[in-house]
């Protein structure tokens, strides 16, 4: 009886703790968009990386992005360090952009000087053939 009511109190442990760690990427249209700028700024962090990019609108006023990928562990294991991409370096992004219209997108590819990269981290992906 002990035994069985200490597995299941672990597992009950195990289930919330991970859900407590679980998030949705719902705030981030389900479609892609294409934005290029200029690096302004790397953060290679854990749980999540960001990159903002200097961006042209079509008044030509500079607008900051904000672009989210994943963690910096993963995003080393793909070949992106912090060496990889530097302030001034002009990327291209495709990303889903948020719901609410504000400068910010969830990376799916980044493209910069002679590499591309996956910005959720996963895997390497093919490059898109229109990106």
């Amino acid at each position: 009886m002990r035994i069985t009511l200490g597995i299941a109190a672990a597992c009950v442990m195990g289930l919330t703790m991970s859900a407590s760690a679980h998030h949705s990427h719902g705030q981030y249209e389900e479609t892609f968009s294409d934005i290029q700028g200029t690096v302004k700024e790397m953060h290679l962090l854990t749980p999540h990386s960001w990159v903002y990019i200097e961006v042209k609108d079509a008044s030509g006023a500079t607008k900051l992005w904000a672009l989210e990928g994943t963690n910096r562990p993963a995003l080393e294991k793909i070949g992106i360090t912090r060496d990889y991409v530097k302030p001034g370096d002009t990327i291209k992004a495709r990303c889903h952009p948020l719901r609410d219209k504000n400068s910010g997108c969830l990376l799916g590819f980044l493209q910069g000087p002679g590499w591309i990269g996956e910005g959720l981290g996963r895997r390497q992906r093919p490059r898109a053939r229109d990106f």
